[in-house]
């Protein structure tokens, strides 16, 4: 009787310790205020500016290609050539790297200031000097190093290439094979540097207003960094839910010795 006592005491103590080690929804589920209905939202507009370390492909072109020639620089051999390209000789564009002033060096117009202003801002400025020697002419720009790091608690961090000029912080995190169960999801570290000062921003992603957020969409050289939660840091020293573990061994090894001295 003493054994079946103490066997109805601890039993709900056990389930009381694994019901408090377990994570709860608000800690792992993401955009939780969504109610399901199928409002629609206008996506943000977003432009990245340009900054400097920026290596920029800039291309010109026209209805007459030989006109537009002396507005691209050409090399036969660079260390992003292919092999064949060396072996071809066929030409390749060189690019354009962004100073610490924010400048480039542009064939025939001399020395351009671009950091601070978007794509769209510097295509624009292109056309409108060029026209002056070409009618109609096309420019093509493209940041070629963009890319991004994620940090933290997800399962796979690292800095990333983008192909495109336009990332979302979710689709980021999707490259890092997404949080671990350990993430803080409601308070992640946006690091961005913007003319040389950094700022540091928190993004809530268990609430749906975060698309609105101006870190929403990410900038080149944005660093994301997922804080640990409360069960990763206190069982840093030993191990995740280790104090779980051991309460729960306690429990077991003396409903064992319990059943062992009663059967005797």
């Amino acid at each position: 009787m003493k054994y079946l006592s103490l066997l109805q005491k601890t039993i709900p103590l056990f389930f009381i310790l694994l019901f408090f080690s377990c994570a709860s929804r608000t800690d792992v589920v993401y955009y939780q205020d969504i109610d399901g209905s199928t409002s629609q939202e206008k996506s943000n507009s977003y432009e990245i500016k340009i900054q400097p370390d920026d290596l920029l492909m800039i291309i010109v072109s026209a209805e007459d290609p030989e006109i537009a020639m002396p507005f691209n620089l050409m090399s036969i051999v660079t260390p992003n050539s292919t092999k064949l390209d060396a072996a071809t000789g066929q030409q390749t564009m060189q690019l354009y790297l962004v100073d610490a002033s924010g400048s480039i060096e542009f064939p025939i117009l001399g020395k351009l200031k671009v950091s601070g202003l978007t794509r769209s801002e510097v295509l624009k400025m292109f056309k409108d000097k060029i026209s002056v020697y070409i009618k109609n002419p096309i420019i093509n720009l493209r940041v070629m190093n963009f890319k991004v790091s994620v940090q933290g608690e997800v399962t796979l961090p690292g800095t990333y290439n983008v192909n495109s000029e336009r990332i979302t912080l979710i689709e980021a995190l999707t490259m890092a094979k997404d949080l671990t169960i350990y993430g803080k999801r409601n308070n992640i570290l946006v690091i961005r540097e913007i003319d040389g000062v950094k700022s540091y921003n928190r993004v809530d992603i268990t609430k749906s207003d975060f698309i609105n957020s101006p870190f929403y969409y990410l900038a080149q050289n944005d660093v994301i960094y997922v804080e640990p939660n409360k069960n990763k840091v206190n069982g840093a020293a030993i191990g995740p839910n280790t104090g779980v573990i051991i309460s729960i061994s306690s429990l077991l090894i003396t409903l064992i010795t319990l059943l062992i001295t009663t059967t005797k």
